[in-house]
């Protein structure tokens, strides 16, 4: 059994920085991908981007490239969102996310694991 918690959000002004944190125990994560996703209300949970535990392989959505990285610390079993410049659309609750699929998992479908959510709020 893996488990997700997820730290790190709150109200943030437009063009402030933020970083959440993804704490995970319960298992060996060395084939795992990791990956944040982002949902607001009345909408579909999308992706935002994700991480190889070995390797820190990274993949990013579009409309978040340049603006956030994702890291690890392996030795705290902590993956990491720092978010740049925000802006009052990236409001959302933000998910952690874990699976053991191979390449370049997107999909909501594609993880099996998931963190309660951090509430982002960024204000204009």
């Amino acid at each position: 059994q893996v488990q997700l918690v997820e730290t790190g959000g709150g109200l943030v002004q437009a063009g402030d920085s933020l970083r959440l944190s993804c704490a995970a125990s319960g298992r060996a994560f060395t084939a795992y991908v990791m990956g944040w996703f982002r949902q607001v209300p009345g909408k579909e949970r999308e992706f935002v981007a994700s991480i190889t535990w070995t390797g820190g392989r990274t993949n990013y959505a579009d409309f978040v490239k340049g603006r956030v990285t994702i890291s690890r610390d392996n030795t705290k079993n902590t993956v990491y969102l720092e978010m740049d410049s925000l802006k009052p659309e990236d409001t959302a609750v933000y998910y952690c996310a874990a699976t053991n699929r191979l390449g370049w998992p997107i999909l909501v479908s594609e993880y099996g694991y998931w963190g309660q959510g951090t509430q982002v709020t960024v204000s204009s």
